[in-house]
């Protein structure tokens, strides 16, 4: 049984000086890494800042603007200029009766006349101006609601990159947390350890609590490398939101486990920051109605479906308008030129030289096209009823999400405030089985309850305020109020 006692033991030793070395040497490497500290309004503008998915985003926009200059150039007029020259090596010709100059020349007399001198040149300058053109008109607008499309796309990824940065950040809070708290235990139940050895030693414990305790840490040290290593995952994926080198080493501010929820004043500055994120709107379970009617107002996905489906419906419309007549007004100017020999520019005289001048005004009305424009009509039409129906289920969706995400929020903060209290009860029990322990009044049974729910209810409290920042969050990007996007962190005014 001794023998058996003493593996057991050589073998959490081990472990505790494996995980010691591994802990130095952790260190080490991180002290000699260049350490980042960022607030959560820092790291929201750093992402803002480098964002690729916000440069695509702008990017699709430039397009958008630069289709609408394209739209108008079909309102303005057109002038075009052509000129050519042609060297005639051997110029052409033709075979006029010879009765035209000699009345006495027989039916099949012929005589050969050269048409064209031996460089000819032509310069035309055209202008055309539109005078009615429906499709023209429509295709502006068609592209101006494209390019108010592109804003909302651009205004929708910049919310996404901000509320999927707040979750990061929130998530490399909680997995600190977790870490913290389990290395709080592993200190405590160390020292729970060496208490019970010194009372082991003087007969006061048993063999058992020593082994128990033991077991104990053996168990609690690999869940502290796991946490150690969920935190540099976090530290990870919040370094690819802000396009920043992976080895930078990255710590954010704040602590969830102190964060106080209903007295902003009671937190400390790092925390206030982190909640001056969640100050738009008291959406409570009874306001949800509220949070419904202004994401159907501001939600960006919503707007999107909206000016997709005015966008189809104007390409409907181009398709109608085809039925109408296109009137325009053109003139032209043409400068024709020849002589032969050696080319002289535009020839060596006004007798080698005609000029040409007209205006006009052209209608053109289509009549039949094989039925193609009432297919392109009909499809026109199709795809604005898909649009039309894609809007209606969005906005379903939309406020069956707005209510969850409410009432998740709602829960969280409940769940929060209850929890609260409930550390403060673990910690209270935790001191008061120590004591006992200590006294020989208590087991060391109740001692390691009492340390386990002392981590577990701070854990559940960090776990419960991390739900309602992710949940608010959440909300904020569904409601279409996003900080520092659509409404400013300071003021908490509209931008």
């Amino acid at each position: 049984m001794g023998m058996r006692m003493g593996v057991r033991w050589g073998s959490a030793a081990g472990l505790a000086l494996v995980t010691m070395v591994l802990g130095i040497s952790s260190g080490s490497a991180l002290s000699a890494q260049e350490t980042r500290v960022l607030g959560l309004h820092e790291t929201v503008r750093t992402a803002l800042d480098q964002s690729r998915e916000v440069r695509s985003a702008n990017l699709g926009l430039e397009e958008a603007n630069e289709l609408v200059s394209e739209a108008w150039s079909s309102v303005y007029p057109t002038v075009d200029f052509n000129a050519s020259y042609t060297r005639n090596i051997s110029p052409s010709v033709n075979f006029l009766p010879a009765a035209i100059f000699d009345p006495s020349a027989g039916p099949d007399d012929y005589i050969a006349v050269q048409f064209g001198a031996d460089n000819t040149w032509q310069s035309t300058i055209a202008v055309e101006q539109p005078l009615f053109s429906a499709g023209a008109f429509l295709g502006v607008g068609a592209a101006g609601r494209y390019r108010s499309l592109q804003e909302e796309v651009v205004r929708g990824r910049v919310q996404s990159v901000v509320t999927r940065v707040r979750g990061s950040y929130y998530g490399l809070l909680l997995a600190q947390e977790q870490a913290r708290l389990i290395e709080n235990s592993v200190r405590r139940v160390r020292q729970s350890l060496e208490e019970t050895k010194a009372l082991n030693r003087a007969g006061l414990s048993s063999d058992y609590d020593v082994l128990r305790l033991e077991v104990e840490l053996a168990n609690l040290l690999p869940n502290l490398r796991r946490a150690e290593n969920a935190v540099e995952r976090s530290r990870r994926q919040l370094a690819v939101e802000l396009d920043l080198p992976a080895n930078e080493f990255l710590e954010v501010s704040g602590s969830l486990a102190s964060m106080d929820l209903e007295d902003l004043s009671a937190n400390s500055p790092d925390n206030r920051e982190i909640l001056s994120f969640v100050g738009f709107g008291d959406f409570g379970v009874e306001n949800a109605e509220e949070a419904v009617s202004l994401a159907q107002e501001l939600r960006s996905d919503l707007r999107q479906l909206e000016l997709t489906q005015s966008l189809r419906k104007t390409e409907m419309r181009l398709e109608q308008v085809e039925y109408l007549p296109r009137i325009s007004l053109f003139g032209n100017y043409v400068i024709n030129a020849q002589d032969n020999g050696s080319p002289s520019f535009f020839g060596r005289g006004d007798g080698q030289r005609a000029y040409s001048r007209n205006v006009g005004i052209q209608v053109s009305l289509p009549i039949f096209q094989g039925f193609s424009r009432d297919a392109r009509i009909d499809q026109k039409r199709a795809i604005l009823r898909q649009a039309e129906t894609e809007t209606e289920y969005a906005s379903d969706q939309a406020r069956s999400e707005v209510r969850t995400l409410v009432e998740q929020a709602d829960e969280a903060f409940l769940r929060a405030t209850g929890q609260r209290l409930a550390v403060t009860q673990a910690q209270r029990g935790f001191e008061i089985a120590s004591a006992q322990y200590r006294e020989g009044l208590g087991s060391q049974l109740e001692l390691t309850d009492a340390e386990v729910a002392l981590r577990q209810s701070e854990f559940n409290y960090a776990q419960a305020v991390y739900d309602y920042l992710v949940a608010r969050a959440e909300l904020d990007q569904a409601t279409g109020r996003v900080p520092l996007v659509d409404v400013d962190v300071a003021a908490g005014s509209e931008e």
